[in-house]
């Protein structure tokens, strides 16, 4: 939309997110993400069992060696079984981990396309709204959080739990008491974690929002960039991105620090746990009640069991923050989307557009920009609005794409309320050049056929005949295939509007809509380009927004807006002689003597 103060940008806020999932609803949609990879899951999870449960058996075979020693018998059986029991263990857990991690990454992918695909078919008025920084960071970000939970969070969780059991089991087989012991300092840590889970999920998607708004910060700099530059804005920038990143750390400590403070649970429980079966143990032993090979063995056992709490309460961490950017990744699901439109040329008769008493405003707390507009564009023929800046010229166009949708009166585009159009059907029959004619990084020829891949090569050159830019081919080291840059930083802003123009023709447009199509172009240029426009009003619509008049003194007709009104329509000639305002803004443009 226009930069001429009847667009969405202006003021209004984001839209807010939705109030957070709560823990049932979030367990439920990071349930959703795993769900078709649950063989895997359950495949990778069982190698990761079968490996833990290998290393069961370590401490009876300690056991073992320990009795093999002291009755002078020979190592070398147990000591073998023992190497190859750790081998097979290793090699096993490997292949487990390897699978998850495939999984992690191929459900990464998928949510990443997943939100990709939604954000890109958002409408218009909610992208307005967003921050692009912010929707980055949850493309890039959030999503990458998924993986630690899919690889280590899950599949961890299941196999110390069931190493948990497993090592309980058998330190029941070997002494009762000291497992009653060992449960009894297990359980306070137990009641730890479940009062610090909840913390760590609100600080983890706290420090997520934090990220996101550095991101934007960064990304309005950068999209800005000479701007900044020119302004010698460079050290508030800074200052700005370095406050946000600030915030952003703040948010990150208070997620580590409530992070901290299970692990520091967990190792505490470890720590209690030796020392409480030590001395108990210990006494046993002294009395004869226990053999020291039966000590050291539980102790190894011991470590088996508690070195998977360790594990669990990492693993309902990483969950947590799992559930933190499950949390914001939702929040874009619940925007409105539109069905997909796929690139096309429809090619056919011109159209014409009529608007019919439309009554517009950009939000409810917004002021009206168009109040009862109506006006007729003729099928066939140049068709121009003017009228001062926020007339509501440029949000004209907005509502014949479908950006937007009018609070009242209809809009017909060839004799059919737009309504009643398939936005994509609608949508391929349009060519629309923005006002800041925006071009895409990457090759001159990406940018010329982005709106018809099918374009053949003699449509590409004819393009570039008609809007003047086969002698800038000519020029470029690589022709259609020189890179453009950055938002095609590398072209000129005459050269930029051109290729806009050529990319909208070469989309065989029923109806043409131009917004301000010459304002950058040199006086030769512009008078090349009124003789393509022209030409090009004999094949289709075209429907131009023009502040410059010189560029529309010839159009069949021409309407003048003003406050969101249509005041005077006609041609050229007539308006002069009929309408003041448009009398005025001929005579500033020395048209017309005033």
């Amino acid at each position: 939309m226009g930069t001429e103060g009847d667009g969405p940008d202006g003021g209004r806020p984001a839209p807010r997110p939705k109030a957070s999932l709560g823990e049932r609803a979030a367990w439920r949609l990071l349930l959703d993400q795993v769900r078709p990879h649950r063989r895997v899951l359950l495949l990778g999870g069982l190698l990761s069992l079968v490996g833990s449960l290998t290393g069961l058996a370590m401490p009876v075979m300690a056991k073992r060696v320990i009795d093999t020693f002291g009755a002078g018998g020979a190592l070398a059986g147990p000591v073998l079984g023992l190497s190859a029991a750790v081998l097979a263990g290793a090699l096993i857990s490997a292949a487990g981990r390897f699978l998850l991690e495939r999984m992690g990454e191929t459900i990464v992918l998928d949510s990443r396309r997943g939100l990709v695909d939604r954000i890109l078919r958002l409408t218009v008025s909610d992208v307005d709204r967003l921050k692009p920084g912010d929707l980055l960071s949850r493309v890039s970000s959030d999503t990458t959080l998924l993986r630690a939970v899919c690889t280590d969070a899950l599949a961890s969780l299941v196999g110390s739990v069931f190493t948990f059991l497993g090592a309980a089991v058998m330190m029941a087989i070997m002494d009762g008491l000291l497992l009653v012991v060992t449960l009894a300092v297990v359980a306070l840590v137990g009641l730890l974690g479940v009062v610090i889970a909840p913390r760590i999920r609100r600080a983890s998607l706290q420090a997520q929002v934090a990220l996101g708004e550095m991101g934007s910060m960064l990304d309005r700099a950068l999209q800005a960039f000479r701007t900044v530059k020119a302004s010698g804005a460079e050290t508030r920038e800074i200052a700005a991105v370095g406050t946000a990143a600030a915030e952003a750390r703040d948010r990150g400590v208070a997620a580590a620090a409530w992070t901290s403070l299970a692990g520091i649970g967990a190792w505490m429980s470890i720590q209690l746990a030796f020392l409480a079966v030590l001395g108990v143990g210990g006494a046993r032993v002294a009395s004869g009640e226990m053999e020291i090979s039966t000590l050291i063995a539980f102790l190894m056992y011991l470590f088996y069991l508690v070195s998977p709490i360790g594990q669990i309460v990492q693993s309902l961490t990483q969950i947590q923050n799992g559930l933190a950017a499950v949390t914001r990744i939702q929040e874009i699901t619940t925007l409105r989307t539109e069905p997909a439109a796929p690139a096309a040329r429809a090619g056919g008769e011109p159209v014409g557009v009529t608007f019919s008493e439309v009554v517009f405003r950009y939000g409810d707390d917004r002021p009206v920009v168009h109040q009862g507009v109506t006006f007729e564009v003729p099928a066939g023929g140049m068709t121009a609005l003017v009228g001062p800046s926020g007339a509501g010229k440029s949000t004209v166009f907005g509502l014949v794409e479908r950006f937007y949708e009018p609070q009242e009166g209809t809009i017909t585009v060839g004799g059919r309320d737009i309504r009643d159009w398939p936005l994509g059907e609608l949508r391929a029959m349009l060519g629309y050049v923005e006002q800041d004619a925006p071009v895409l990084a990457g090759t001159l020829r990406e940018n010329l056929v982005f709106g018809a891949p099918g374009a053949t090569d003699e449509e590409v050159a004819r393009a570039l005949a008609r809007t003047r830019l086969d002698d800038l081919v000519a020029r470029l080291p690589e022709g259609l295939e020189t890179p453009v840059g950055h938002r095609g930083v590398l072209l000129s802003g005459g050269e930029r509007q051109r290729v806009a123009i050529a990319r909208a023709l070469l989309r065989k447009p029923r109806l043409l809509l131009l917004d301000e199509a010459t304002s950058q172009l040199d006086a030769v240029n512009e008078m090349r380009l009124r003789e393509v426009v022209a030409e090009v009003a004999r094949e289709t619509t075209v429907l131009v927004i023009a502040h410059r008049l010189s560029t529309v003194t010839g159009a069949d007709r021409i309407v003048v807006m003003e406050a969101g009104r249509v005041r005077a329509w006609g041609t050229h000639d007539e308006l002069v002689s009929a309408d003041e305002l448009y009398r005025e803004l001929a005579a500033t443009q020395f048209l017309v003597s005033s």
